[in-house]
């Protein structure tokens, strides 16, 4: 989250910032919320002054044996004015901070610039895809034949986008939990956490899905929470209102969790199987670092996430977002894209954002440094590490045979249990 007093000091940059995320904030509005709060402060902090210089007018009188009257009149009278004006400034706050939360972040530097997917950068790629003597098919095909996953069911249960995974199929997509918990816990030394799947409205306003991205959650109105969208929300507000110690940075959790998506905006796009889902499952990444290693540890963490792509030998490539397809609180991201050659495409299955000290700001996530004893706002980063609905698109269209059976990679058969599916 901006603050006021960033915004004042760097109008030009916050403008030219936002407008290249394809948004327009109104900052003359700001400013001069900002304008009326600092001096409705200052005139607050004087009578809070005087009311101080006049109770002790009073008491000095008191212990002479005389009248403190018109003291106590004039006292009575400032209290009252400052009641106001504590009234008013509470206004003014409400009303500059539901300002500010609408502001998304500051793209960093080695962001591309672009209002479009079509501006997105490549930045590398790893592996080739598979060859095949026989026409692919899709997953959905796989999966039909396979007897991996029932739609229909799904969709009599809770609609559509709500799949039902089944003998073989639930299976596997145990299996790649299981094994992604895993791979980050002892190769990468992860600390694992398993969080609640509901949220207070607080937690994902610290994480940026809120006031933003309401539209896009569910939500028990009886109970005022929200079902997660990624764990990447329960865990980042595992140290909110928290100081940290230096020397406990960085700090890495990975956690599995269902997340839950109305995609309010998906209409139109390929909703086909399980490219697109409003019930899914994923194992996201979070770190706490200092703001001197943010960039670095960002790097890690995309490395960290393509290391299970390398282990599952998958063709993808990464690719560094332009400012128009960032997600709101992120500073910078790279998108991890699978290809799917049954549906001849790329297919995200992880986003690695850094967010700066924007989450941090907004749940008062802070760290003690060592050599002055400063506090200061810790940065955030998230990452899938994966998620499972697209991978396993990918899996089962990469490892298919012509006889239309599934072969499991190496790395996943001590967790399936099976070398073929």
């Amino acid at each position: 989250m901006l603050t006021a007093a960033f915004i004042r000091e760097n109008p030009d940059l916050v403008v030219k910032s936002t407008r290249s995320r394809g948004e327009e904030i109104d900052i003359g509005i700001i400013l001069g919320q900002d304008e009326k709060r600092r001096e409705l402060l200052k005139t607050l902090i004087d009578l809070r002054a005087k009311r101080n210089l006049a109770s002790e007018k009073i008491g000095e009188l008191k212990r002479e044996g005389l009248t403190a009257e018109n003291p106590i009149s004039e006292m009575r009278a400032v209290s009252r004015s400052i009641k106001q004006l504590e009234t008013d400034l509470g206004k003014i706050d409400a009303e500059l901070y539901s300002l500010l939360i609408a502001i998304p972040n500051l793209p960093h530097e080695s962001v591309p610039i672009g209002l479009s997917e079509n501006d997105n950068q490549f930045v590398r790629d790893w592996g080739s895809p598979s060859q095949f003597d026989f026409q692919p098919l899709n997953h959905v095909e796989i999966g039909t034949r396979l007897k991996l996953f029932d739609f229909h069911a799904g969709s009599k249960i809770s609609g559509s986008g709500f799949p039902v995974y089944t003998g073989k199929g639930a299976k596997l997509e145990r299996s790649l939990i299981n094994y992604m918990l895993d791979f980050h816990v002892e190769r990468f030394g992860y600390t694992e956490i398993f969080p609640p799947f509901l949220a207070r409205e607080e937690t994902l306003i610290t994480t940026g899905q809120l006031p933003k991205l309401e539209e896009d959650m569910y939500r028990s109105n009886r109970d005022d929470l929200f079902l997660i969208p990624t764990a990447e929300v329960p865990v980042t507000n595992i140290h909110r209102e928290e100081i940290l110690s230096e020397s406990d940075l960085p700090i890495n959790y990975v956690a599995y969790s269902a997340c839950f998506r109305r995609e309010a905006g998906s209409y139109g796009k390929d909703t086909r199987g399980l490219l697109r889902l409003h019930q899914f499952n994923k194992v996201e990444l979070v770190k706490f670092v200092t703001p001197e290693s943010s960039y670095q540890e960002h790097e890690a963490l995309t490395k960290q996430a393509e290391a299970v792509l390398q282990s599952l030998n998958l063709h993808y490539r990464v690719i560094n977002l332009c400012t128009g397809d960032l997600s709101f609180a992120a500073a910078k991201c790279y998108d991890l894209e699978v290809w799917a050659p049954g549906e001849a495409k790329w297919l995200e299955v992880s986003s690695c954002s850094n967010y700066e000290g924007f989450q941090a700001q907004r749940g008062n996530i802070r760290y003690r440094r060592q050599k002055d004893k400063k506090v200061n706002f810790v940065h955030t980063l998230n990452g899938s590490g994966l998620a499972t609905p697209r991978l396993l698109v990918a899996l089962l269209e990469t490892y298919q045979t012509a006889d239309g059976h599934v072969r499991i990679p190496k790395a996943l058969i001590p967790y399936v249990r099976k070398e073929i599916l």
